[in-house]
């Protein structure tokens, strides 16, 4: 684990926080890769029953590092060119690594357990991405939110092009990527980019319910609702209806559900297991 990913774990809830507040925790290699090692290994984990992903000193994530890529650009005439790579320039070998990075991403949608992005204050760029990629946000409601990729010439990365017409629609989408207009999380919250907001004096307890909520859910079912879900973004009526019916039946066949059922004849709240 790097200094720059923080890992706890307390009461089925894994949180995991990127740890580079000086620089609004804006990604590096430290970073990611702990990012990629934690997230299968906590996927895979049936203590884990919650995915908590959250940034120190008061920031999700900044994204890329943009002074980084500025002392990449160098300041010679490659660099002031359009038509013309600095030597050395590899685009197959870069577009290949950045699209091993963006693996991360998809983790986050897929994994079968819950994931919340807990937003304290500015998410930009890739940093918007990630946080789009989970399941569900919550947001302090002064946090600032921006794709913020065309302010510096860039098209955008991490997904975000993919999750954010699902959330906000096609044309409010392309406005944001755009402009990279910066939205408040209250603006967030009120176009269905975040799902929930919070002042400063109950932003980390919000937080801790909010997880806890998702942590209390029947887990194997949640796995199978994300699938359906997923599935349905680009599948057909009948892909959705075919999984739908797979899924529901292993349902039929968890702990959870049996569980569950007793629990709602006898009139009291089920507890479930994972299982």
């Amino acid at each position: 684990m790097s200094d720059h990913l923080i890992e706890t774990f307390a009461d089925g809830i894994a949180t995991l926080t990127m740890n580079r507040p000086a620089a609004r925790n804006a990604m590096t290699g430290d970073m990611m890769g702990a990012m990629q090692e934690a997230l299968p290994r906590l996927a895979a984990d049936a203590n884990v029953r919650c995915v908590v992903l959250t940034g120190a000193g008061g920031a999700f994530c900044a994204g890329g590092d943009v002074k980084g890529f500025a002392s990449q650009a160098g300041d010679g005439d490659a660099a002031k060119s359009a038509d013309t790579q600095p030597r050395g320039f590899d685009l197959e070998g870069r577009a290949h690594g950045l699209r091993q990075g963006m693996e991360l991403s998809r983790i986050l949608h897929e994994m079968p357990k819950p994931t919340l992005a807990a937003i304290p204050g500015p998410a930009a760029g890739a940093g918007l991405s990630l946080a789009l990629a989970c399941d569900l946000r919550i947001a302090l409601d002064t946090a600032k939110l921006t794709t913020a990729f065309s302010k510096v010439g860039l098209s955008g990365d991490y997904g975000g092009s993919f999750f954010l017409p699902y959330l906000v629609g096609q044309a409010m989408a392309r406005e944001l990527y755009f402009t990279a207009r910066v939205l408040s999380g209250a603006e967030a919250r009120d176009i269905g980019l975040v799902n929930r907001v919070a002042d400063a004096d109950s932003y980390e307890a919000a937080v801790a319910e909010f997880a806890a909520e998702l942590a209390a859910l029947p887990t194997v079912a949640v796995g199978y609702m994300k699938k359906n879900l997923n599935s349905a973004y680009g599948g057909s009526l009948s892909d959705t209806f075919d999984r739908e019916a797979l899924y529901m039946t292993r349902c039929f066949m968890t702990e959870d559900h049996k569980g569950a059922a007793v629990a709602f004849v006898e009139k009291r709240a089920p507890q479930f297991n994972g299982r």
